[in-house]
């Protein structure tokens, strides 16, 4: 009978952790349903992320096409590579965008893996 009382005060605690919280009420006034929202959403951390977002990848943009991008055009000389054709198609374009996007991912990710590994998340 102990056994069974015990099981049902855990029962009751396991009960306890499982039931949400009551909500909290709605905030009254515009102002505070405004600072609500904007802590509610972490919408000035999200601002933030988005323009430094932006300004890295306008930065990461700079260094491949004024940095590594004309270390490609010394290992191919006097190829006009971007402007390669094939009727109206670009090819040669498609591919420097292309070659563009897969050295932009890997320094993205090389910047991603140092920031975590210096304990930024």
């Amino acid at each position: 009978m102990a056994n069974d009382e015990q099981m049902l005060e855990e029962l009751k605690e396991i009960r306890k952790l499982l039931t949400p919280p009551e909500p909290k009420p709605p905030p009254e006034g515009f102002v505070n349903e405004f600072t609500d929202f904007l802590s509610k959403y972490k919408v000035l951390g999200l601002a933030v992320a988005f323009i430094l977002g932006l300004y890295l990848g306008a930065l990461v943009q700079a260094m491949v096409t004024d940095l590594i991008m004309p270390l490609i055009t010394i290992f191919i000389p006097d190829i006009a590579w971007q402007e390669l054709a094939f009727g109206n198609f670009l090819y040669g374009h498609f591919i420097g965008e292309l070659i563009t996007f897969i050295i932009i991912a890997f320094v993205v990710f090389l910047l991603v893996k140092f920031a975590s590994k210096i304990g930024i998340d």
